[in-house]
């Protein structure tokens, strides 16, 4: 058979041998290793074949015997070491440097599986060293220079095979964690759409510059007929936005691919001045405002641990810095009546690697603020922040109204702890909000939750203006690390949230470390930056 009726049959049932490969594995990245080998055997024995009638039976036979290699030789893998062992890597490429073997060799890489794809990547791509890859990859240099020496046999049996694979097709992104501000649908946030490899690299294929449906599975390295039903959902969900020319853009927010230490540095230094100068002139005026709130249940009586939920609040709440920029557009609003701005934290490399970190940036991470208000009992409501201060777990996904609404029902003595209620108390009880003799263990404000925070003051304007004008600055210089049309959210968010969650933790750390406050017990730590508003309290 001519290469040109393969190479159509292949078109034709790429797809189909991809679904095959799918059902087979338990993982994208062995799917994608088990339809590399199925595509390689289909091709060279439909150019060893003179005609065939029934082509759809003739692949279905060879996907299956292929499947049966692919268990016995990862059978057979298993345990096996190389490392020591010689094996020649060429420096140069095995084709000329012109712009169509560049798409031809990026066209075959796609078919390589997972492991290999990453290796060829950083090896020619990179030009990292084999010890360099050997370290990041926690493989031997011997197999390193394997999986190389596999990859060109490889690459050059396909190459003959006319498709064109963008970048993503090779070395898809890598996720460290989804996260939104707003509120998230039934389904979930933004990590419902986006955690899944496919779904994920579609939108970023889209973040740097706006592409047709042809465009983003040119750079998968994928059939349209493969992704179009997801590019369909990712657009009715406000994932992807349609733009002129029929392309698409996106406004979730990915952090840059580099970042530096020592310019991140800096801006925690600041953020650390910014915290000192809140703890001596806005602090004060926070305790002085709740130091008359009597209506208020504390599990252990400690009253600190209201003023510093309260001050953690305010830091997060009433410190904005005023900006004149719409942000409305980079609002995704999802078909289960999610509404939030989305954002991915994505694997990066560091810049300036010699450079040693003076702030550890995970000290400062928070959940919160997270608000949740009962539709069935009028007034129940709670605030809440997730952090190092506290011994909750499972962030926003774990804060349940229900539990809120459970908590409200035991106190007012509509439910008690028998066999109907035994899934509330244990849920109570697995989140620590009820102790094993059935305390109440978080703090409970009566009255609204307007009426209590209202007394408390915003950050005055002359306090503001000791840092707005670095706040513009510094966001205008993160602005330029992102795309076009999403540099107005960066500035609009990096100004107005200056005074975040890391200046609301070093707060904290300078109240509890010069002794304002005492070190929190193990059992306040489960009502710590906790507050319940309700029309009652415990007894």
């Amino acid at each position: 058979m001519n290469k040109q009726k393969a190479d159509a049959i292949i078109t034709e049932y790429f797809s189909k041998i991809y679904g095959f490969a799918i059902k087979k594995s338990f993982s994208y990245d062995e799917a994608e290793d088990l339809c590399a080998d199925i595509v390689k055997e289909v091709y060279l024995s439909l150019l060893k074949a003179d005609e065939i009638v029934n082509v759809e039976g003739y692949i279905w036979r060879i996907s299956e015997h292929t499947y049966s290699k692919y268990v016995s030789s990862k059978k057979k893998q298993l345990g096996v070491s190389i490392d020591g062992m010689e094996i020649p890597v060429d420096d140069e490429y095995f084709f000329e440097d012109s712009e169509e073997e560049i798409l031809r060799l990026r066209r075959e890489i796609a078919f390589l599986t997972a492991r290999r794809r990453e290796i060829v990547y950083s090896f020619y791509y990179e030009n990292k060293t084999i010890t360099s890859i050997s370290e990041e990859t926690g493989m031997p240099e011997g197999t390193v220079k394997w999986h190389l020496s596999k990859a060109r046999n490889e690459l050059k049996e396909g190459f003959s095979m006319e498709r064109r694979i963008g970048k993503l097709g090779m070395k898809p992104i890598k996720i460290n964690w989804i996260g939104h501000d707003g509120t998230p649908g039934q389904k979930g946030g933004p990590e419902y759409y986006l955690d899944d490899k496919i779904n994920f690299n579609i939108v970023y294929s889209v973040y740097f510059e706006p592409k047709t449906k042809e465009e983003i599975a040119q750079e998968l390295g994928m059939t349209l007929v493969f992704i179009e039903d997801k590019i369909e959902l990712l657009e009715s969900n406000g994932f992807l936005v349609r733009v002129p020319g029929d392309k698409y853009t996106t406004y979730v927010k990915f952090n840059p691919r580099t970042y530096s230490r020592e310019q991140e540095d800096m801006k925690y230094k600041k953020k650390l001045e910014v915290a000192k100068l809140l703890t001596e002139e806005y602090i004060p005026l926070v305790r002085k405002a709740i130091a008359d709130v009597r209506d208020v249940y504390i599990p252990s009586g400690n009253f600190e641990l209201l003023e510093a939920a309260v001050i953690l609040h305010s830091i997060l709440n009433k410190c904005n810095i005023d900006i004149k920029r719409d942000v409305e557009k980079y609002r995704i609003k999802t078909t289960d009546g999610g509404s939030y701005f989305a954002f991915v934290n994505i694997v990066t490399e560091v810049s300036d690697k010699d450079y040693v970190a003076k702030f550890d940036t995970d000290k400062y991470w928070i959940c919160g603020s997270m608000n949740r208000w009962s539709e069935k009992y009028q007034g129940v409501y709670s605030w809440s922040a997730d952090s190092r201060y506290c011994s909750r777990k499972g962030g926003w996904e774990n804060n349940w109204t229900s539990d809120y609404e459970w908590l409200y029902e035991f106190i007012t003595g509509e439910i008690t702890d028998n066999k109907v209620s035994k899934e509330k108390f244990e849920r109570l009880r697995k989140r620590g909000f009820l102790t094993k003799d059935n305390k109440v263990n978080i703090m409970i404000v009566k009255g609204s939750h307007k009426d209590f925070f209202a007394k408390i003051p915003e950050l005055s304007e002359d306090i503001k203006k000791r840092f707005a004008e670095y706040a513009l600055e510094a966001a205008m210089l993160e602005a330029k690390s992102y795309p076009p049309q999403m540099q107005d959210y960066i500035i609009d968010r990096s100004t107005r949230y200056f005074v975040d969650n890391v200046v609301g933790i070093m707060v904290k750390d300078i109240l509890y470390g010069n002794g304002t406050f005492k070190p929190l017990t193990e059992e306040e730590k489960v009502a710590s930056d906790l507050i319940m508003f309700s029309d009652v309290l415990p007894e």
